[in-house]
C-alpha cells in the first residue's frame, strides 16, 4: 500500500506537481496477521529522511542515493527505510497518511528534467492459517534503470511453483512512455495493469488505480516462469527513454523447508587443558518447515574439524534447541584461534539438509585457552637449627622475586593440595617456625586467568652450640654445672673432655651423661674440683664440624 505526492504525471504536466503529503487505506482480512510492515520513502534532491506517519515523526533506519548528470547539473535522488511494525500491529486497518515530505529545494532543478517526484509506500507480510507456507524474499536498494538493469535475486528454493509472484516498489514511471519491459529469467512478462511495453506506468496492481503518479506497486505472477529445483531468478528491466528506479523487489515461493541457523557462547576452559566446553543453539527461525533431528554440527578450530556433534530433536519452525558439546583441541592448534561453528555440515562441509538459505549456517568465536603462568625459580633458605632440626625462616620477599608480571598474585602453602585449591594459606612469612627439616613450601602464582605452583624447601644446618664457660657448682640454681646451648638436641653424637691445665683428663661425657657439675671421679670416690681455669675438647661428630671445638671454662665457688 501507499501512494504519490505527485498531483499529476510530471512529464506531459506544466509546473510543479508535487505536494508534500497523501493518504492511503490499509484493508487486510479479518484472519490476518501482521508479521512485518516496512516503511519506504523516496523522491527527487538529496534526501528528506524525517517525515510523519500519521502525526508521528519517522526517522530513517537506512537511506539510499542515486544520481544522474546532464551537463551542467547533476542529478541526485533519495529513498529511506523505517521499520514500523509495531506502529502498523498496533494502528490496524485505516486511513495512512505520510507527510512533511518534502523535495521542494530541488523541484526548480528536476523539473528541467521532468524528474520532480516524491511518493511512499508501506510494505506488508501477513500471515494466515488458511494460506500455504511461503517463503518471502525481500531485497531493497536504490538502482536506476538505464538502458537495461540486471537483477540477480539469490537464496531461493523452488519447491513448487503454483502461484509464485514477484512485486516492486519502483519510482518514476511514466504511463505515457511506453518503452520499457521486465523480464523473469529471459522471458518478458505483464499483467492486466501492465502492458508488456510499459510495465512501469503509474499503477497500484493491489488497488487497481492507474493514477499513481510517477511510481508503481505491481505484483506479477512468475509461476510460468520459474522452474522446480531453481535456487535464483534473473530479472531484468529495460527503459529505453523512460527514467525508471528500482526500490524494493519481493518474491514469494511456495518452498517449504527448515533453514538451520546456529550461535554459540559461554566457552568453559580450564588451566593446561586444551578441552573446550561450548554451549550452542540452533534454531529453525526464519522457515517454512520442521528442522530434522540429527542434523550433524561441525566445530573447527582454525578451519581444522575438531569434533562433530549431532541435533537431539525435531526443532519446529520458529524453534530452537540447546546444547554443550566438549571438544579436544589439537596440540597444532595455537592457545588464540577461532572456533567455527557450522550447523548441517557432515565434517567435511557438505550438508544434509535443503534449506531455504544455505549461507547462514556458521557462527564464530574467538577461543583462548589457558595455561599456567611464568615464574621464576627460587633458591631453598637455610637457617640455623633450633634442635631437632627445627627452624624460623623468613621468605617473605619471594612473592616478589618468583613474579614474572607484577600483576601476577602469589601466596604461600604448606601443602600441595592446599595450594591446588587454594585454602589455608600461610599468613606469616617473616618470621615462618619449621617444626622439621627438610620442609617443602609450595608457592601458587596466579595472572587474571590460570595459575602456577612451585616450591622450595626449607632447611636447616647445625649452627655453632653457644658456650657458656663460666661454672659455679653451688646448687644456687645459677650456671652449676658446664651449659653448652643446643648440643643435646642438635649434636646428639656429641663428646665432651675436661683437662686440668696440667693436662690431666678430669672428666668425660656425652648424650647419655649429664652436664658436668665440677666433680672429679678420684679413684673409688668423688671430689670436686678446685676452683680455678680448666680446658675442655668438644668433639661434636658433624659432618660441618671435622675439627673438635677447644676452649677454657672457669670454676667459681
Amino acid at each position: 500500500m501507499g501512494n504519490t505526492l505527485n498531483s499529476a504525471e510530471n512529464n506531459p504536466t506544466l509546473g510543479y506537481v508535487t505536494g508534500n503529503s497523501s493518504s492511503a487505506t490499509l484493508n487486510l482480512g479479518s484472519g490476518d496477521s501482521i508479521i512485518r510492515a516496512y516503511l519506504y520513502w523516496a523522491g527527487s534532491g538529496d534526501g528528506d529522511f524525517e517525515v510523519d506517519l500519521n502525526g508521528i515523526p519517522i526517522t530513517a533506519e537506512r537511506t539510499f542515493s542515486h544520481s544522474r548528470f546532464f551537463a551542467p547539473n547533476t542529478f541526485t535522488y533519495f529513498s529511506a527505510f523505517k521499520d514500523i511494525t509495531t506502529f502498523v500491529q498496533t494502528t490496524g486497518n485505516g486511513t495512512y497518511t505520510v507527510s512533511n515530505l518534502d523535495i521542494s529545494p530541488y523541484e526548480p532543478l528536476h523539473y528541467s528534467r521532468k524528474t520532480n517526484f516524491a511518493g511512499w509506500a508501506i510494505l506488508i507480510v501477513y500471515e494466515n492459517p488458511n494460506l500455504t507456507l511461503n517463503q518471502l524474499n525481500i531485497y531493497d536498494g536504490l538502482q536506476g534503470v538505464p538502458d537495461t538493469l540486471q537483477i540477480n535475486l539469490t537464496n531461493l528454493f523452488v519447491l513448487n511453483n503454483t502461484n509464485a509472484k514477484a512485486g516492486f516498489i519502483a519510482w518514476e514511471g511514466d504511463s505515457q512512455l511506453p518503452t520499457e519491459t521486465f523480464t523473469v529469467n529471459g522471458t518478458t512478462i505483464s499483467n492486466p495493469f501492465n502492458p508488456i511495453n510499459n510495465v512501469f506506468n503509474s499503477t497500484n496492481s493491489v488497488t487497481g488505480s492507474t493514477t499513481l503518479y510517477n511510481m508503481d506497486l505491481d505484483i506479477y505472477d512468475i509461476d510460468s516462469y520459474v522452474s522446480i529445483g531453481d535456487t535464483n531468478a534473473t530479472i531484468t528491466l529495460s527503459s529505453f527513454q523512460d527514467f525508471i528506479m528500482i526500490n524494493t523487489v519481493i518474491t514469494k515461493l511456495n518452498s517449504q523447508l527448515p533453514d538451520a541457523t546456529i550461535v554459540t557462547s559461554n566457552p568453559i576452559t580450564s588451566c593446561n587443558s586444551r578441552e573446550v566446553a561450548i554451549d550452542f543453539t540452533v534454531s529453525n527461525t526464519n522457515s517454512t518447515e520442521v528442522l530434522q533431528s540429527n542434523t550433524p554440527i561441525t566445530f573447527y578450530a582454525d578451519g581444522i574439524a575438531v569434533g562433530t556433534t549431532y541435533t537431539q530433536t525435531v526443532i519446529p519452525i520458529g524453534g530452537s534447541e540447546n546444547g554443550t558439546f566438549t571438544l579436544t583441541i589439537p596440540s597444532a592448534i595455537p592457545l588464540n584461534f577461532t572456533l567455527l561453528a557450522v550447523v548441517d555440515d557432515a565434517g567435511n562441509g557438505d550438508g544434509i539438509v535443503t534449506e531455504l538459505n544455505e549461507n547462514n549456517n556458521s557462527f564464530e568465536l574467538d577461543i583462548e585457552l589457558l595455561v599456567s603462568p611464568d615464574f621464576n625459580d627460587l633458591l631453598d633458605l637455610t637457617s640455623c637449627n633450633l634442635g631437632f632440626t627445627k627452624g624460623l625462616f623468613d621468605f617473605s620477599s619471594y612473592d616478589e622475586l618468583v613474579k614474572t608480571d607484577l600483576n601476577q598474585t602469589v601466596s604461600f602453602y604448606e601443602f600441595f593440595d592446599d595450594a591446588t585449591n587454594s585454602i589455608n594459606p600461610i599468613n606469616n612469612t617473616s618470621n615462618y617456625e619449621a617444626f622439621y627439616t627438610p620442609k617443602e613450601i609450595f608457592i601458587r602464582i596466579e595472572d587474571e586467568n590460570c595459575y602456577s605452583i612451585t616450591s622450595f624447601n626449607l632447611l636447616t644446618r647445625n649452627c655453632p652450640p653457644r658456650i657458656y664457660n663460666a661454672v659455679s657448682p653451688n646448687n644456687d640454681y645459677s650456671n652449676d654445672v658446664f651449659f653448652i646451648d643446643g648440643l643435646r638436641d642438635i649434636f646428639v653424637n656429641f663428646e665432651l673432655e675436661i683437662y686440668n691445665r696440667w693436662g690431666k683428663h678430669l672428666w668425660s661425657g656425652n648424650q647419655d651423661k649429664l652436664d658436668w657439675d665440677g666433680t672429679v671421679p678420684e679413684g673409688i670416690g668423688n671430689q670436686k674440683a678446685a676452683p680455678g681455669t680448666y680446658y675442655y675438647i668438644l668433639y661434636l661428630n658433624d659432618p660441618d664440624y671435622p675439627e673438635p671445638l677447644t676452649g677454657y671454662l672457669y670454676i667459681n665457688y
